[in-house]
């Protein structure tokens, strides 16, 4: 009973850590879609200028593509209903460094065909009950930089008249924040000249190691820019996401550590069952620290035994649920999972600590007054 209910608890152990790797590895996903590997901005101020210096810094084997970026918070306004959000200017390599064009559900990303056209958020969509349109514009406003009031309004405000060429959506946080357009129009629209943006967006090599990649890039350029990487930029939610991980290992470690309560209650009946036996291996000579050797081993049998069937099992689950979706979390989206061998590890090397424990807290049982 003992071994069967290790045997459980392992399984579950393991199809938990193994569920969240697989909604960890989902969530990341998004965030990939809409961040890029490294991201540099201006470490005083909103906007920079996008000097000779900094693009031959950017010449880097490490560096597979990048793309100018111009962000700034704007007023949208589509057949009178209105709304605020950030217009997001991109170059023609965008796609090439941040994956935004998959996530495109109506419509197709922007094209240089259509200069004056933009992608909007689901979000935004939604709020301005806006669809593909090629004749109603949507109008973006922004403030001229540096005026002073003026009565007449007109004045302070440049706008232009753009049409939305594609919807897209990834989660809540970012379909609802941004409008994306080329970035010369959002650059007109601010009144810049074409070197001045407020980021570039980096895509790295797949073998360079990009926290330590984006350390040397910050020494190179120095103190006038600040180099981030997308873990430092959601660095809340990978925050969330590792307390989380901790929270799910100690509620599990709590649960195996009940189920190996009744591996020491299993050693400790053997030992009351067997005490006639142990008496007898005692007066041939057998020492105390003989006999607790016995049951720590027979503990830790029984502790290898439910752990090797607990792990066959889960990775047979793990298997079935990424194979064939036993699980689903609506009618298209299968429960994800992903199979780690750290995970194995984690799970392996937590029970078999944790059993040897309980099996010498189990033969502690036995000393010399007990066999008396």
């Amino acid at each position: 009973m003992a071994t069967l209910l290790v045997i459980v608890v392992t399984a579950v152990f393991f199809v938990l850590l193994s569920g969240f790797s697989g909604l960890k590895s989902f969530s990341l996903a998004f965030y990939k879609a809409a961040d890029p590997d490294i991201k540099i901005t201006a470490a005083v101020g909103k906007t920079f200028l996008f000097t000779d210096s900094l693009a031959n810094s950017l010449q880097n084997d490490n560096i597979v593509s990048y793309s100018k970026v111009l962000e700034e918070r704007a007023f949208f306004n589509y057949k009178n209903k209105e709304h605020i959000a950030f217009i997001k200017g991109v170059d023609k390599h965008y796609t090439s460094v941040v994956s935004m064009d998959t996530t495109i559900i109506a419509g197709k990303w922007l094209s240089t065909s259509n200069p004056y056209g933009v992608v909007v958020g689901n979000g935004i969509a939604s709020k301005l009950s806006m669809g593909i349109d090629f004749l109603s514009p949507l109008t973006i406003y922004m403030p001229k930089p540096g005026n002073k009031y003026n009565p007449d309004v007109s004045s302070m405000i440049t706008s232009v008249q753009t049409q939305n060429t594609g919807i897209f959506a990834i989660i809540d946080d970012i379909d609802s924040k941004y409008v994306f357009a080329y970035l010369p129009v959002v650059q007109e629209l601010l009144q810049y000249p074409l070197n001045r943006i407020s980021a570039v967006s980096i895509k790295t090599t797949t073998d360079v190691d990009i926290t330590t990649f984006a350390e040397i890039l910050q020494k190179e350029l120095g103190t006038t820019y600040k180099v981030k990487t997308r873990a430092q930029l959601n660095a809340v939610f990978y925050k969330m996401l590792n307390s989380e991980n901790l929270l799910l290992y100690s509620i599990s470690t709590l649960l195996l550590i009940m189920a190996l309560f009744n591996i020491i209650g299993t050693i400790i009946m053997m030992i009351i069952d067997k005490k006639g036996n142990l008496q007898t291996l005692l007066s041939l000579g057998s020492t105390v620290k003989d006999l607790r050797k016995i049951f720590v081993y027979q503990g830790f049998l029984l502790t290898l035994t439910g752990l090797v069937a607990g792990l066959i099992i889960g990775v047979l689950l793990v298997y079935l649920q990424a194979t064939y979706h036993l699980v689903m979390i609506n009618a298209v989206l299968p429960y994800p999972v992903l199979f780690q061998i750290k995970n194995v590890f984690l799970v392996a090397i937590t029970i078999v600590v944790l059993g040897y424990i309980s099996a010498h807290i189990a033969s502690s049982r036995i000393n010399k007054r007990l066999l008396e």
